[in-house]
């Protein structure tokens, strides 16, 4: 399979390897010094793109790839203002993976979130908060996981309606408090609290390996897909 690197940095460099050592070849490789080179002529002989860059470039690089009848992996977080019209292009024939996080234990955390959210509900005595912890060069605040992380929590809760980025106290609010420290991959805490007791869960990232991974894996999923995926379809959660 030739795989598009879209995004150089420390992740790209990352999944590179990973998708080398799996038998895929790099076909092309775009950063901040050859953006221009993201073209259909490119393009052309490219069966899926992997996307991480920074959420100015993401939707505009979307398309591009998209003028080619190419499918795009991202993990970009921060444009999803702009989602409405990836999924209207997907509609049209387009394929398109989007993950907050591509680490299988992370997303089965989310699914973890979800249940003890479903298991706590009836019991108005104990509260929730979040915290999350990320490298200091993280552009965005929450991160992707913290907010989907929060959805999960916001859409089976019986009181909770939004989340804030600062302690609150508020009974339909979710307190989401981010943090960016050093090199940090990320942790991502959820804790229920009452005044008697406190139940904690957390995922900790030790390396980016997992998250590349994951992308490799997606990649695999979507050359000849039409349509909007994510990490359920492909893990079958």
């Amino acid at each position: 399979m030739r795989i598009a690197l879209i995004g150089y940095g420390k992740m790209g460099k990352e999944i590179e390897q990973i998708a080398l050592d799996r038998g895929h070849e790099i076909g092309l490789i775009i950063d901040q010094h050859n953006p221009k080179d993201l073209s259909a002529d490119q393009l052309q002989n490219i069966d899926v793109a992997i996307e991480f860059t920074n959420p100015d470039s993401a939707f505009g690089n979307y398309l591009k790839c998209f003028e080619a009848n190419v499918p795009v992996v991202s993990g970009t977080t921060g444009w999803l203002d702009q989602l409405p019209e990836i999924e209207k292009q997907c509609s049209e024939g387009k394929g398109f993976f989007y993950a907050s996080n591509f680490s299988l234990g992370v997303n089965l955390f989310f699914e973890l979130n979800k249940k003890l959210t479903q298991l706590m509900a009836p019991f108005k005595e104990y509260n929730v908060d979040m915290e999350e912890i990320h490298h200091i060069h993280k552009l965005d605040s929450p991160s992707g996981t913290a907010l989907t992380l929060a959805e999960g929590i916001l859409e089976n809760h019986p009181t909770k309606d939004k989340w804030i980025e600062a302690t609150s106290m508020k009974e339909d609010e979710l307190s989401i408090l981010a943090k960016r420290h050093g090199a940090v991959p990320g942790t991502h805490s959820i804790t229920w609290h009452s005044e008697v007791d406190e139940i904690i869960i957390q995922h900790q990232a030790y390396s980016r390996k997992g998250f590349a991974l994951g992308a490799v894996l997606a990649a695999e999923f979507m050359p000849e897909k039409e349509g909007f995926y994510g990490m359920k379809d492909l893990l079958q959660l």
